[in-house]
């Protein structure tokens, strides 16, 4: 597995080695063994998340508070999304900043997200369809989100804003100025 680092201490962009033939293709999305040894991270993944969604859908900024805080492990199965992550890690150099990558059946590639970032994505094909390992499970109480549409943030989420379909709890969000997290 070749590990790409980011500007963004922590953030991992993970590409597996693919093997083709005239049958098709097979690769090994993910091996805790492997994974520890390229990233030097011990984690448990403890949940799997699935979500279709059509294009111009835009999921987030959403992340887990403490006790429940997630990281995850996130790749696209179906489709093209653009997948951003916000730094919210409250003495981190690079509290408040962004970083997106294009996830896609086609490149393959999966994205490692630690704990202390609120994360979304937009659907740049017609239908997307993502999967995410989480290392903690869900949990209500601990919810926390970020507004995707922060101008002080200024997310390029790759569609036009105009057009995006964004659920009501997404709509309300608070900006980072006023968030309240546990990171």
């Amino acid at each position: 597995m070749n590990i790409i680092t980011t500007p963004i201490e922590g953030l991992f962009i993970l590409e597996p080695r693919v093997f083709n033939d005239d049958r098709g293709y097979f690769y090994e999305s993910y091996n805790k063994n492997t994974f520890k040894a390229d990233t030097g991270l011990d984690i448990n993944f403890v949940q799997d998340n699935q979500a279709r969604s059509t294009k111009n859908v835009l999921r987030g900024l959403h992340y887990q508070n403490h006790p429940s805080a997630q990281s995850k492990l996130i790749r696209a199965i179906e489709g093209k999304i653009w997948d951003v992550v916000v730094d919210i890690r409250k003495n981190s150099k690079t509290y408040g900043q962004w970083f997106g990558l294009e996830l896609s059946l086609e490149n393959k590639r999966q994205f490692y997200i630690p704990k202390g970032f609120a994360h979304g994505y937009s659907v740049l094909s017609e239908t997307a369809e993502v999967f995410y390992k989480c290392d903690e499970f869900y949990n209500k109480a601990s919810e926390g989100g970020l507004n995707y549409a922060d101008p002080n943030i200024n997310i390029d989420w790759k569609i036009d804003i105009a057009d995006a379909i964004v659920s009501e709890k997404d709509l309300v969000q608070p900006y980072l100025e006023v968030l309240v997290s546990t990171f």
